[in-house]
């Protein structure tokens, strides 16, 4: 499934000085047992789940910094799990582990909420610097509620209303949104938006900018009136708090 490579990594810590704590579920105990001793040889702090239902079970008492999901888990998928997580307002930072290698399906997983996949197999490296690359973003600022005029997004039950209408978004959508409001009237290049929204430049392009402002648009902007996603030709997008 992997290999370990050469050279260890050294794990990030986080704001409060820390080792980054880590969920890993997988139902394989051998795959386990040697992603659990890796992780662990990172400084990470690791707690193990064997299945998607022991994963919930966990998640209700217990916050991590990371969840690691095994996409094909018996029961409850690692799809599921990183689903439920996300309605619940959970903004942990989520890796999937698949076979699944098509475009269509890593799609899937990224609009589902997770922050990064990792198709199998894969080296034990490259998990630990995806996990420095995650880790290095900024998180969604939780407890937080923005509001601008009658647009407001609250990060901690990660909703989002217009007009006192709830719109519902993809995590996606909704951590572009976030930026964007806790930002409003700054202009930012498309490579900007990826490094603070998306988990890694690997995932996106400025084209996946370009559509997830057009699905933003189409949720959020008011029909016959100027969009409040101000596109700033040859140089970016921001959010006009004037139009909104």
């Amino acid at each position: 499934m992997f290999s370990l490579g050469t050279n260890a990594g050294i794990g990030l810590t986080i704001d409060t000085g820390k080792s980054a704590s880590i969920l890993l579920v997988e139902d394989d105990v051998d795959i386990a047992l040697v992603m659990e001793s890796w992780l662990r040889s990172q400084r990470y702090s690791v707690q193990v789940a064997k299945s998607g239902e022991e994963a919930l079970q966990i998640l209700q008492d217990s916050r991590f910094d990371i969840l690691i999901l095994d996409w094909m888990l018996p029961g409850l998928s690692g799809l599921q799990v990183c689903q439920h997580a996300r309605r619940e307002g959970d903004n942990c930072l989520i890796i999937m582990l698949t076979n699944k290698a098509h475009v269509a399906e890593k799609e899937i997983a990224l609009d589902a909420g997770a922050d990064d996949y990792l198709t199998k197999p894969f080296n034990l490296r490259e998990l630990s610097a995806r996990l420095r690359a995650l880790l290095r973003r900024p998180k969604l600022f939780r407890g937080f509620t923005y509001q601008i005029k009658d647009l407001i997004l609250d990060c901690s039950k990660f909703t989002v209303q217009k007009g006192g209408v709830d719109v519902p978004l993809l995590p996606r959508e909704f951590a572009l949104l976030e930026f964007l409001m806790r930002n409003a009237d700054v202009v930012f290049s498309p490579e900007e938006i990826l490094n603070n929204v998306w988990a890694s430049e690997a995932q996106a392009s400025p084209d996946t900018i370009r559509t997830y402002i057009k699905k933003l648009r189409r949720k959020l902007d008011t029909p016959g009136r100027l969009s409040m996603f101000r596109t700033v030709h040859s140089v970016g997008y921001c959010l006009d708090s004037d139009n909104v």
